[in-house]
């Protein structure tokens, strides 16, 4: 199987497990958004330990390495509040639609930081995507647009911690860096989650657990998906997790994207495709 391939097979993988995530956290119910970060990681963080301790590899990797496992670590972290948020306050697929704007905003943050150069399809694709955003937002300024907001913001950061993530490569194991940026997530928010801390149910506990091993499939997936290709040849497949969460919206929570979303959804889809497509045509030649 060629690396390329590879990265497909693992992006549907994460697509499938973040849905399956997404699903879990908004299952949850009302509770703080770091509070479910936390608890969510420290799932992540368990797993990765048995791997890390299986290959006998660093648990927190090499010390050159250091600033910028912090770094992917705090610009996660912050994008996977955001995102929890925004869970809550939204219809799942509005949600999780607005999260993968980060495949474009990756481009453009590979190009001004990593010098992978961006193509002038790949800066229109761009521009289309912002209008399929905005469609989904309905932009009122008012306080119902602020969970839009954070939305975006996770895609941002999102963004930014898979730069840094695109730049560590091989220089670190994938595991290593999973559990780096879960156990680093865990001890940042604690402090948090003891300031705000909400009763848990055993039902609510059990969700939040199982959100934690569907986000560990996810972040595996992804973490490899990007070591095998770039973020421009593969990204288009990641966008399956609407699918999923589209349906899982209307079947398990009852909730309908309005006309206006599924326009949106299908002009950023449709970005994604050309984007993909001009893709393969510049490697084709």
């Amino acid at each position: 199987m060629s690396n390329t391939n590879k990265g497909i097979l693992l992006l549907l993988s994460a697509a499938f497990g973040f849905a399956m995530m997404s699903t879990f956290v908004k299952l949850s119910g009302d509770l703080p958004a770091v509070q479910k970060t936390m608890f969510r990681n420290i799932v992540s963080a368990f797993i990765a330990f048995g791997f890390v301790l299986y290959h006998k590899e660093r648990f927190f990797g090499k010390k050159e390495n250091q600033k910028y496992l912090i770094l992917r670590s705090s610009l996660g972290t912050l994008g996977m509040v955001l995102y929890f948020y925004s869970i809550d306050h939204l219809v799942l697929s509005d949600a999780d639609m607005l999260n993968k704007l980060s495949p474009f905003l990756l481009i453009i943050f590979s190009a001004l930081f990593l010098n992978e150069k961006a193509r002038k399809f790949q800066i229109v694709a761009i521009m289309i995507a912002f209008l399929g955003t905005l469609l989904i937002i309905k932009p009122q300024f008012s306080v119902e647009t602020i969970p839009y907001m954070a939305g975006v913001s996770s895609a941002i950061f999102a963004a930014l911690a898979y730069t840094v993530l695109r730049f560590l490569g091989d220089k670190e194991e994938y595991y290593t860096i999973v559990f780096y940026f879960s156990f680093f997530s865990t001890v940042v928010l604690l402090p948090f989650v003891a300031l705000f801390y909400e009763p848990m149910s055993l039902e609510q506990t059990l969700y939040l657990l199982l959100a934690g091993v569907f986000a560990t499939v996810g972040q595996f997936g992804i973490t490899l998906a990007y070591k095998f290709a770039p973020a421009k040849e593969i990204s288009i497949f990641f966008y399956t997790n609407i699918l999923f969460s589209a349906v899982i919206s209307i079947v398990v929570f009852n909730q309908v994207p309005d006309a206006l979303s599924f326009l949106g959804y299908a002009i950023i889809f449709g970005a994604s495709f050309y984007m993909f497509w001009k893709n393969k045509k510049v490697r084709a030649s």
